[in-house]
């Protein structure tokens, strides 16, 4: 997937003017780069079904074993940790980690929701880039 990137505090090379009944306006047409995203993964669709049916379970699961935190708490580090096995280190996972963790809020499908994302959108990632 390509991604359109503007190069941010780079000097524009052209400029154009343009012209109105009012005013005269130097408009500047910067450089536009086409650069692969850097947010997109690819996965396998088994290492992905993989991941759903883990999620899936994991929130079956974590939906009845709501009264008792401890229990619930263990499953869900199993859950991240064979989720990370599955799909790598995915920084999206955590947060869906500490969604787990809060008392209560096993019975939503959290981990459902990070595969889906994850599926989705990639893990997020900085670019550097040399000017």
């Amino acid at each position: 997937m390509l991604q359109m990137v503007v190069a941010p505090f780079r000097p524009c090379r052209k400029m154009h003017s343009l012209k109105t009944s009012q005013h005269d306006y130097q408009t500047a047409s910067c450089e536009v780069m086409m650069a692969p995203s850097s947010n997109t993964l690819k996965f396998s669709k088994k290492q992905l079904a993989l991941a759903f049916v883990i999620a899936g379970i994991s929130d079956a699961i974590g939906a009845f074993i709501t009264p008792l935190p401890p229990i619930g708490w263990v499953a869900d580090l199993a859950t991240a940790l064979l989720l990370f096995m599955v799909l790598g280190r995915q920084w999206l996972l955590l947060p869906g980690l500490a969604l787990e963790a809060i008392p209560g809020l096993g019975v939503l499908p959290f981990w459902l929701l990070v595969v889906g994302a994850i599926a989705v959108l990639g893990t997020p990632r900085p670019r550097f880039q040399r000017h």
